[in-house]
C-alpha cells in the first residue's frame, strides 16, 4: 500500500484531519484511554482488612471473651462489655484502614493525571502538541526518538526508526520500522506498524493512527497485566514482621501470667481476662492506621512540592540515598536555552535578548547569516507564538528552538525558507554519531545537505570552510583555530554546537555520503541558565551527606563550567571522565574511580555509560538516585534504587521507567523529596516508640501486681482500650504529620539495613516506657497501701480500687501527652523546635486528657469502665509524674548533644 493509499483507507491526508472531523470521529470511538484498572469491590476491601494479624489476635480474643462471659454463672456486664469493646476496635481500625486504601487509590490516580501525557498532531495542517486522549483512528502525528507511540498506527514517513515493542511482545531489543509496503501477516509482525505502548529508540517518523483506546492491541492484554497483584515493599514486610513479633510476645506473656496466677488461687474466668488485659495491653490497635495514614501524608506532601511518588518503595529509599547522578539540562538549568554568540569568518557575533521570544539583535549579522540558516533548517522544532496564558514556547528540543529563535533574531524569514528549500530526507540524531542531517532541494535541480551537531563530530567530517564567503580547504591551522574557540566557548559554560554544509547532492541519498567532505560554517554558543534555586539545593545535598554525580552528554568544559555555578564542583581539578574513557576501564577500575572523594563529572556519556555507573555505585553498597528525561536515560532509571524523571519536558519512556516523577523538573525538588523521605521515616519511628512506651507503661503495673500478689489487675482492658484508641491514636497520626526535623538533613543517611526497631529505638522505647510503668505502679501501690486494706479484702466494687485504678489510667494518659512531646526530636531539645509548632499534636493530647476527664466524672462512662472520680490534687500528682518522661528525655538529649560536641572538637 502506497503512502497515498494510507491516508484514503484511514480517511485523513497529509495534513491531518480536520478539527471537525476530529470532534465527531471522538464522539464515535471514545478518547483514546485505555480500561480503567479493575479495582477490589468495597465489601472485598472491607473485608480484607480483617486479615491484619493484630485484627485475628483481637477478633479471637473478643470470642474467647463473650464465651467466657456466656459460662460465668452468673453472666458478669463487664465481660460483655469488654467483648463488644474489643469487636468495635477492630471495626474501628478495619474502617480506617479501608478508608485510606480506598483514598490512596484515588489520589494515586488524580496525582498521576498531573503529569502529561501528549501527542503532536497534525490538525488543519497545524502542528499542535495536544493530549493523547484526544487521538481519534485518522489523526497523523510525529515521533521522535524518546516518545511512547500513543495509539496503534501506520507509518507514512520513517527515518531510521527503530522502536522497543516490548510491552507488547516481551522482546527488549530493538527492532526496525519502514514506512514501506509489507507482506500479509500477523499485525504484529507488520513492519510499518507501530503499536501502543511500544517506545521510540531511534529516528523519526509520521505515522497515520488507526486504532486508540480499548481497539489497540495494548488495550486487549491490558486488562491482564493491570490485574496483577502488587508486591509488598520492604518496609511493608517488616511492618509486617513486626506485627508478627508482638503478637507473638503479647499472647506468650497472657499465657505465662495466666499460668502465674492459676495456683494462686484464681478462678479460671478471672485468670483468662487478667491475661486478655495483659494481651490488649500489648497490641497496638491503632497502628496499622496509624502508619498507613503517615505513609499517606508523606506521599501527598512530596506530591505538593512537584515530586510525585509512584511507589512506596520509593519513599523509604530517599531517605538512604547516597548518591544523586544528575544530569544537567533542565534538572540543574531552567531548559530555556538560548544563543548567546555565533562564530563565523573567525569573529564572535554576539546575540542579544533571552528566552524563546524572538526579540533582540545580532552583532553584524551577515556573515553569521549561513551558520543559522543551516541550523534553522535542520531542524525539527517549531516556534510557537504566545497565547492567552503562555508566553512564546517551543515545541521539540530546546537547542533547536534557541536556533530558530537567533535566526529569527538575525532577519531570517523562517517560513520564506522553509518553503524555498523543502526538506526531502533526514538522518536523524543519534548518541552514537552526535549529529543531524537533513537535505532540501535548492531551486536548481539539485540537493542541499545541512548538517549540525557536537563540533568534534562535526569537524571531524569537514574538508572545508567558508571563510569572508569563499570556501577554501580545511587546514591544521583553521581546525585548531575552530577547536581553540570552541573550548574557550565550552570553558564560558555555553553549550556549542557546529554547523556545515554538505556539498551538492542527488538522489539517491546515503548517510554516509550526505555527512562527509563538508564545509564548515560556524560556532553557536548558547546558553542554559541555572535554575536559581540549585545551589541551595545542592549545598543541602552536601551537608545532608549525599554525593552528586554529574552525568551529561555536554562537553567536559561546559560540564565543569555549569557545575561550578550550582555549587557541585568548588575545587580546583575536579575529576573529569568522558564516556570513551569510561570505556578503558574494567568494572573494578570503574568501581575504585567511583570510590575516590574528589569531585566527579562523567561528560560525553551515553545510556550504557549511566548504567555502569549506577551498577559500580550500588556494587559498593551506595544508594543511589538517578534524573533522567530522554528514552537514553530509561536504563538507568530502571537499575537505580530511586528512578526521577522530569515531568515536564521529559519522555514518556523515562516517566514509566522511574518510580518518582519531578512535576517541576527541578533539582531542587529531588533534595525537598530527600528531606520528606528521611522526616516519614523518622516519623513512624516517633509514633513507634510513642505507641509502645505506652504499651509498657500499660503492663507494668499488671505484672507488679502479679508478682505481689494483688488480686485484681491496676488497669482493665476495657481502660486500655480507652487509652489505646480514646487517647493514643490521635497523637500517633500526629507525629506521623510532624514536620521535617531542623537537622534532618545535616546528618548522614541512614543505612539501608537499618531496622525499624534497632537498638536505639528499643533502647528509647524501654526507657520512656520503663519511667511510666514505674510511676504508674508507684501511683497504684500508693493509693492501695495508703488505704490500709488488706490486699485479699479488695473488689471491683470497692471505691479505693476504682480511684487507684482511674490514677493509673489517668496518669498513663498525662504521661503519654509529655512523651509525645519528647519523641517529637531524637537530638535537639523540644524546646527548639517550638512546643507550638505542630499545633495538630498539642490538640490530639489536649482531647486524650478531656477523654479521660470524662471517664472519670461522667457517671455512665464510670459504670462502663469502673472508674471514681479524681479530686484536683491527684491531678496534680498526677501531671507532676507524668511531666518526669520529658524531663528525663530532655536531660538526655542534653548528655547526647555534649557527647557529640566534644566528640567534633
Amino acid at each position: 500500500m502506497q503512502t497515498g493509499d494510507v491516508y484514503a483507507a484511514l480517511g485523513s491526508t497529509p495534513d491531518g484531519l480536520s478539527s471537525t472531523t476530529a470532534r465527531a470521529r471522538r464522539r464515535s470511538h471514545g478518547p483514546n484511554q485505555l480500561p480503567p484498572v479493575a479495582h477490589r469491590g468495597v465489601w472485598r476491601q472491607f473485608a480484607a482488612q480483617f486479615t491484619d494479624l493484630f485484627a485475628i489476635v483481637l477478633l479471637l480474643s473478643s470470642g474467647i471473651t463473650l464465651l467466657a462471659h456466656l459460662l460465668q454463672d452468673p453472666p458478669e456486664v463487664g465481660t460483655l462489655q469488654l467483648a463488644v469493646a474489643i469487636l468495635c476496635v477492630v471495626l474501628l481500625n478495619a474502617t480506617i484502614g479501608f478508608a485510606q486504601e480506598y483514598s490512596a487509590e484515588r489520589t494515586t490516580e488524580s496525582l498521576q493525571a498531573m503529569v502529561p501525557h501528549s501527542s503532536r498532531v497534525l490538525r488543519d495542517g497545524e502542528l499542535l502538541e495536544l493530549p493523547a486522549d484526544d487521538l481519534v483512528p485518522g489523526d497523523v502525528i510525529l515521533l521522535e526518538s524518546g516518545d511512547a507511540v500513543p495509539a496503534d498506527c501506520r507509518l507514512v514517513e520513517a527515518h531510521d526508526v527503530s522502536v522497543n515493542n516490548a510491552a507488547i511482545t516481551g522482546e527488549s531489543d530493538a527492532v526496525r520500522r519502514t514506512h514501506e509496503a509489507d507482506a500479509p501477516g500477523a499485525l504484529l509482525e507488520a513492519r510499518n506498524c507501530l503499536f501502543m505502548g511500544s517506545d521510540v529508540v531511534t529516528g523519526t517518523a509520521r505515522a497515520v493512527v488507526f486504532a486508540t483506546g480499548e481497539s489497540t492491541e495494548f488495550g486487549r492484554i491490558f486488562r491482564l497485566t493491570a490485574a496483577a497483584p502488587r508486591q509488598k515493599t520492604p518496609l511493608q514486610h517488616e511492618i509486617a514482621s513486626m506485627a508478627r513479633r508482638v503478637a507473638g510476645v503479647a499472647v506468650a506473656t497472657g499465657a505465662v501470667l495466666f499460668a502465674v496466677r492459676l495456683p494462686e488461687g484464681q478462678d479460671l474466668v478471672s485468670s483468662f481476662v487478667f491475661a486478655l488485659g495483659v494481651m490488649v495491653a500489648l497490641v497496638p490497635e491503632g497502628l496499622p492506621a496509624t502508619l498507613s495514614v503517615s505513609l499517606a501524608i508523606g506521599v501527598r506532601r512530596m506530591a505538593q512540592k512537584n515530586a510525585l511518588v509512584k511507589r512506596l518503595l520509593a519513599v523509604e529509599a530517599l531517605g538512604c540515598t547516597t548518591v544523586i547522578c544528575t544530569d544537567k539540562t533542565g534538572t540543574l538549568t531552567q531548559a530555556e536555552m538560548t544563543v548567546l554568540t555565533v562564530w563565523a569568518d573567525g569573529a564572535l557575533h554576539a546575540v542579544t535578548g533571552v528566552g524563546y521570544r524572538p526579540r533582540g539583535d545580532v552583532v553584524d549579522p551577515h556573515p553569521v547569516l549561513p551558520v543559522l540558516l543551516a541550523g534553522a533548517l535542520c531542524s525539527n522544532a517549531r516556534l510557537v507564538p504566545p497565547s492567552d496564558q503562555d508566553d512564546w514556547q517551543v515545541l521539540g528540543d530546546t537547542t533547536e528552538g534557541a536556533l530558530l529563535v537567533a535566526a529569527a533574531k538575525a532577519g531570517i524569514d523562517l517560513k520564506a525558507q522553509q518553503a524555498a528549500h523543502p526538506r526531502i530526507a533526514e538522518f536523524p540524531f543519534d548518541s552514537g554519531r552526535k549529529m543531524m542531517s537533513t537535505v532540501h532541494e535548492d531551486g536548481n535541480g539539485a540537493c542541499q545537505a545541512y548538517v549540525k551537531g557536537a563540533p568534534q563530530e562535526v569537524l571531524a567530517r569537514c574538508a572545508y570552510i567558508e571563510w569572508g564567503g569563499v570556501v577554501q580547504p580545511l587546514t591544521e591551522d583553521l581546525r585548531a583555530r575552530v577547536t581553540a574557540t570552541n573550548d574557550d566557548l565550552a570553558s564560558q559554560g555555553l553549550r556549542v554546537l557546529a554547523a556545515a554544509r554538505g556539498s551538492p547532492l542527488r538522489a539517491p541519498f546515503a548517510q554516509e555520503k550526505t555527512e562527509s567532505d563538508l564545509v564548515f560554517l560556524g560556532l553557536v554558543g548558547m546558553l542554559d541558565p541555572p535554575r536559581p534555586e540549585v545551589r541551595a539545593a545542592v549545598e543541602a545535598c552536601e551537608q545532608a551527606g549525599i554525593r552528586i554525580v554529574m552525568a551529561t552528554g555536554d562537553h567536559p568544559l561546559t560540564a565543569e563550567a555549569v557545575a561550578r555555578r550550582v555549587g557541585i564542583v568548588r575545587r580546583d581539578e575536579p575529576l573529569l571522565m568522558t564516556g570513551s574513557q569510561l570505556d578503558t576501564l574494567d568494572d573494578s577500575s570503574l568501581e575504585r574511580l567511583l570510590s575516590t572523594s574528589r569531585e566527579l563529572l562523567l561528560c560525553r556519556v551515553g545510556p550504557e555509560h549511566k548504567m555502569r555507573a549506577v551498577k559500580a555505585l550500588q556494587r559498593r553498597h551506595e544508594v543511589v538516585a538517578v534524573t533522567g528525561d530522554g528514552a537514553n536515560d530509561a536504563p538507568a532509571l530502571k537499575q537505580a534504587d530511586i528512578g526521577i524523571a522530569m515531568g515536564k519536558e521529559g519522555t514518556d519512556v523515562a516517566r514509566e521507567a522511574a518510580v518518582m516523577v519531578l512535576l517541576d523538573d527541578s533539582f531542587a525538588s529531588i533534595t525537598t523529596a530527600v528531606r520528606l523521605g528521611r522526616s516519614v521515616y523518622r516519623n513512624i519511628r516517633k509514633f513507634l516508640v510513642y505507641v509502645f512506651s505506652s504499651n509498657i507503661g500499660e503492663l507494668g503495673p499488671i505484672v507488679a501486681a502479679t508478682f505481689a500478689g494483688f488480686p485484681l489487675v491496676p488497669i482493665s482492658a476495657m481502660q486500655i482500650l480507652a487509652i489505646d484508641l480514646g487517647s493514643d491514636i490521635m497523637p500517633a497520626l500526629a507525629l506521623g504529620a510532624e514536620p521535617p526535623e531542623p537537622d534532618v538533613m545535616e546528618r548522614p543517611p541512614r543505612s539501608r539495613h537499618e531496622r525499624l526497631f534497632s537498638t536505639a529505638v528499643m533502647r528509647r522505647i524501654l526507657f520512656l516506657g520503663g519511667i511510666q510503668a514505674l510511676t504508674g505502679c508507684a501511683v497504684f501501690f500508693w493509693h492501695i497501701n495508703a488505704s490500709g486494706i488488706p490486699f485479699a479484702d479488695f473488689t471491683e466494687d470497692n471505691p479505693v480500687y476504682r480511684e487507684a485504678i482511674t490514677m493509673v489510667q489517668a496518669g498513663i494518659v498525662l504521661s503519654q501527652f509529655f512523651i509525645a512531646l519528647a519523641v517529637r526530636t531524637e537530638h535537639d531539645s523540644v524546646l527548639r523546635i517550638g512546643l507550638l509548632s505542630n499545633p495538630w499534636l498539642l490538640t490530639a493530647g489536649c482531647a486524650g486528657i478531656g477523654w479521660m476527664a470524662a471517664i472519670s466524672y461522667v457517671p455512665v462512662l464510670r459504670s462502663v469502665f469502673n472508674t471514681a472520680p479524681l479530686s484536683l490534687t491527684d491531678w496534680a500528682v498526677l501531671a507532676c509524674l507524668g511531666l518526669l518522661p520529658l524531663l528525663a528525655d530532655e536531660t538526655r538529649k542534653a548528655w547526647l548533644r555534649r557527647h557529640h560536641t566534644r566528640s567534633r572538637s
